[in-house]
């Protein structure tokens, strides 16, 4: 005789949501095929926006800068955050950035046409290469653009191996995540921020975060 337990309804259950997780997770990230199709606007300047933006936010690995640019490439308002530490989800990432957004500009959800962009330096560990990490934190900006009003802009990692536009090809060595960072002097994103008519509570927190 052979004796056994089948599984009860509770392991099953847990199986397949575990399942039907990791399928939503997978659904919620861009591949850079993907990233390139969306019609990302390139970026005049990327060296000075990342140096910039390292000057002034000094990330280290887990940690996000977004930014908002006006249409002259000036910088508007930014923010950065480390990563909590949870699966790499385009929900989660996307909520993280609208919160943080919302923190520092105000939406532009009255205009028909997005006049500011919004793009993501991302400082992590590993090479340049792809990974679904990078596809989760693609999928998040082009959500919390639209969300908020803006124009989704590039995607940026900053490894070791120095930083890299994902789907455009364009890179460069320095700044990478052990780099120090240069005076903000040498940077054109040291402009004064764009005049926002915000309430004394945004305002307060966008010179805070743009002064970081």
């Amino acid at each position: 005789m052979t004796f056994g337990f089948a599984p009860s309804a509770a392991t099953s259950l847990s199986a397949s949501s575990a399942s039907a997780d990791s399928a939503n997770r997978l659904a919620r990230m861009l591949e850079p095929a993907e990233w390139a199709e969306a019609g990302i606007p390139l970026l005049r300047s990327p060296r000075e926006v990342v140096s910039g933006l390292h000057a002034r936010h000094r990330p280290t690995p887990a940690t996000a800068v977004v930014a908002v640019l006006d249409h002259e490439e000036r910088l508007t308002a930014s923010a950065s955050f480390a990563r909590r530490s949870i699966a790499a989800d385009g929900w989660e990432f996307r909520n993280a950035l609208l919160a943080h957004l919302r923190r520092v500009i105000p939406h532009d959800l009255r205009r028909r046409t997005p006049v500011r962009t919004a793009v993501l330096l991302y400082c992590r560990e590993g090479d340049e290469r792809w990974t679904e990490e990078d596809g989760a934190w693609m999928w998040g900006l082009r959500d919390a653009c639209t969300l908020h009003g803006l124009r989704c802009g590039a995607y940026i990692t900053l490894t070791r191996g120095g930083w890299q536009v994902l789907g455009e090809g364009r890179g460069g060595r320095r700044p990478d995540s052990t780099s120090q960072p240069s005076a903000l002097a040498g940077t054109s994103l040291d402009h004064d921020p764009v005049p926002l008519r915000t309430g004394g509570g945004a305002a307060q927190a966008l010179r805070r975060t743009v002064a970081r």
